[in-house]
């Protein structure tokens, strides 16, 4: 018998197995990872997923604010939020805000910028001018228009009387003067968004359309624009949902009136839970809606700009 048969059958080779130092580090690698992201989760869990939870709670639960939870009440809840009186005219007072704002905002903003952009000599003063008004809170703002538009102690009030008008006495009035403070503070904060955009515009862009000879509106709407769809997608987004949960302006201003004719739905929330129905089922159920009308109205925009920028 030759030394070939009596040989013993080779085993095929087997992959190495890492390092035990190695495993090692990427599980600690893995493990810093999570205490990185542990403060943001607990953020997020804490103060959007429970409350969240809650609030789904409590818009299936018969919950009084001073009795507590008394047990399910679903889907009444629901059924009397779309049935209260002031449900239709307060969705249809807050669209008309939200429109009004939105078109007033991008378009000052987008103004503004292009203003900024072009100015030399008075770049920084015009920045500085635009975007204080940001700096302050919207409550204070909201005070301070307050005491301006007051018939008794604001600047006015002499000329009012005289006039026989009030910024705040009569529907038309009371919404345009609180567009009117909107529109002083956040105006600069859009105008830095649109800077931003215009900014990330390559220059040989506009260069290569001076040498084909286009007018400046032929440039502004053949480039401009179309580039600064991204930023139209942030900025719409912003004002929309900001408009839509409307609240301190109109609390602080109007208090809902005159006549309930500046009851946006969120003022409607607040009353609902806090002021006459002392309902928190009810409330809940509405910011339920809101809430669902927010996520449809915001899918439904970034789709649009998504299928414009496709196209």
């Amino acid at each position: 018998m030759s030394a070939e048969t009596l040989s013993p059958p080779t085993s095929p080779p087997t992959t190495p197995s890492p390092p035990p130092h190695r495993s090692s580090r990427a599980r600690r690698e893995a493990l810093r990872g999570w205490l990185y992201a542990s403060p943001t989760t607990l953020f997020v869990v804490f103060v959007f997923l429970l409350p969240l939870l809650l609030v789904l709670q409590m818009s299936a639960s018969d919950w009084p604010l001073l009795s507590g939870n008394q047990g399910w009440n679903l889907p009444e809840n629901y059924v009397d939020a779309v049935d209260h009186r002031l449900f239709w005219d307060a969705i249809w007072f807050t669209l008309k805000y939200t429109v009004i704002t939105t078109i007033l905002l991008i378009g000052l903003g987008l103004g503004l910028a292009l203003l900024v952009q072009e100015s030399t000599r008075w770049k920084s003063l015009l920045r500085t001018s635009f975007l204080v008004p940001s700096a302050l809170g919207l409550a204070s703002a909201s005070l301070l228009f307050y005491v301006l538009y007051s018939p008794y102690a604001g600047p006015f009030a002499d000329l009012m009387q005289s006039w026989g008008f009030t910024f705040l006495g009569t529907p038309e009035g009371a919404l345009w003067s609180t567009v009117f403070l909107i529109v002083w503070r956040y105006a600069g904060f859009y105008m830095l968004l649109m800077l931003v955009g215009l900014q990330a515009i390559p220059d040989d862009v506009y260069e290569a359309a001076r040498i084909d000879g286009a007018s400046a509106w032929q440039t502004f709407r053949g480039i401009t624009l179309p580039l600064l769809r991204p930023t139209f997608a942030l900025t719409i987004v912003l004002c929309v949902t900001g408009s839509l949960l409307a609240f301190e302006q109109f609390y602080i201003l109007t208090k809902g009136g005159p006549d309930n004719s500046t009851m946006t739905i969120v003022q409607l929330i607040y009353n609902v839970a806090f002021q006459g129905q002392n309902n928190l089922g009810i409330a809940a159920a509405l910011s339920v809606i809101v809430l669902l009308a927010l996520i449809v109205i915001n899918i439904f925009q970034l789709r649009a700009f998504r299928r414009t920028d496709e196209d």
